[in-house]
């Protein structure tokens, strides 16, 4: 049972002979305090909890009431018998009065999401709120989570929950964008940002792209069955779309649409969320597209997956058809993505055009994407040198 209460340390005087108010936290047999901004001349001046015989008696032992009520709900939240009595100081140490939990900030996010018709994106971070309640154990107050909560959370993901560090990293992420989003709401604040000292891992280098050849090799192939078929179009439809994700590409309304214009689902609500890509739709595409479109205008493969489910399906049929074609490689949907990239850099195009197409941050020192128009005309050269070289 941990125990809240107000106390004065007759050791710990300070140096004009006063002596501060402290909250007592008592927890697994052990006491530690937090320090207020009270003081009181004499130790005689604390009674059984309590500032007595001074004139503002009565205001200061309302304010310490308050303290006290805002830490016992702040204990209510949570599973006390999980932290040691340091962590409980250091949980305490940043409650504030009016706070709000996590699971109402990461709510009201996805609600949001789910308004601006961002279905799938909300899934992808209420799974990863998912993994953040399950390790706190409990519905945390915002102003409660640390830096050492975040390094802790980190390491669950990779030592319990036996992720990979990319997909950590996604999930890390999501929880730090609902933390900002909550900061710019005035939700909360801190002293020290929870993702203060956090780096996201960079992963090892991947070979990912394929030749010219094997892309060929892919577009050209005759198949029957359903699945691989759409393994191909998907794959395609990347490669012909300058390297587009396939949760942009699940979620683009394609009706009556001559200009593709999106911003990347990663990029929003980041610094650089506004960054928007632009460029005329190839002939290549065309096809695809209307073989697939459905009556909404987004793509429809006649499977009713989640998103999730449906990626895990897409990657599973790409990987087979890449066997199927006997490609060396490994391949899989990403591969389009960097194929692109490899043959457009190889035929001598800009890599900063090659980074407008598919979204990727700039240097300072490049092109922004603000030149929406200019980029577009460079891009839609690109496009066209790369899908040319294909013939």
């Amino acid at each position: 049972m941990t125990t809240l209460k107000a106390a004065v340390v007759p050791a710990k005087v300070l140096k004009n002979g006063k002596h501060r108010i402290r909250i007592a936290i008592g927890h697994k047999q052990e006491t530690r305090y937090i320090v207020t901004r009270f003081e009181i001349d004499n130790t005689a001046n604390f009674k059984g909890g309590q500032v007595v015989g001074v004139p503002d008696a009565a205001h200061v032992n309302a304010k310490l009431r308050g303290i006290l009520n805002s830490y016992q709900d702040a204990l209510d939240k949570i599973n006390t018998s999980s932290y040691t009595c340091t962590q409980l100081v250091e949980y305490l140490s940043s409650v504030k009065q009016g706070a709000i939990s996590y699971s109402v900030a990461s709510a009201d996010y996805m609600q949001n999401l789910i308004k601006e018709g961002r279905r799938t994106t909300a899934s992808l971070y209420q799974r990863a709120s998912d993994y953040f309640i399950e390790f706190v154990k409990y519905d945390i107050m915002l102003d409660g989570i640390t830096p050492r909560t975040v390094k802790d959370f980190d390491i669950y993901l990779k030592n319990v929950r036996r992720l990979a560090p990319v997909t950590c990293g996604m999930h890390m992420a999501h929880l730090k964008a609902i933390i900002n989003q909550a900061i710019r709401d005035k939700k909360v604040s801190y002293d020290t940002h929870p993702f203060e000292y956090y780096e996201r891992p960079t992963g090892m280098p991947k070979e990912r792209d394929i030749s010219v050849a094997d892309v060929k090799k892919i577009r050209d192939a005759e198949i029957k069955e359903k699945s691989q078929r759409v393994a191909r179009d998907v794959f395609m439809l990347s490669y012909y779309l300058g390297g587009i994700n396939l949760m942009d590409l699940m979620q683009y309304n394609f009706k009556d649409a001559k200009i593709m214009e999106y911003v990347r689902e990663k990029s929003k609500n980041t610094k650089k969320g506004d960054m928007k890509i632009s460029f005329t739709i190839p002939e290549e595409a065309k096809p695809i597209i209307k073989r697939w479109m459905g009556r909404n205008g987004k793509l429809d493969f006649g499977y009713k997956y989640s998103y999730p489910n449906f990626r895990n399906y897409v990657t599973k049929e790409i990987i087979r058809l890449g066997e199927r074609l006997e490609i060396e490689s490994h391949v899989v949907y990403y591969s389009a993505r960097k194929s692109f990239v490899q043959h457009g850099f190889e035929l001598g195009i800009p890599l900063e055009t090659l980074e407008y197409c598919i979204g990727q941050s700039m240097k300072s020192n490049r092109p922004i994407f603000n030149y929406v128009r200019i980029m577009r005309k460079h891009a839609d050269e690109a496009i066209r040198k790369i899908l040319d070289n294909l013939k």
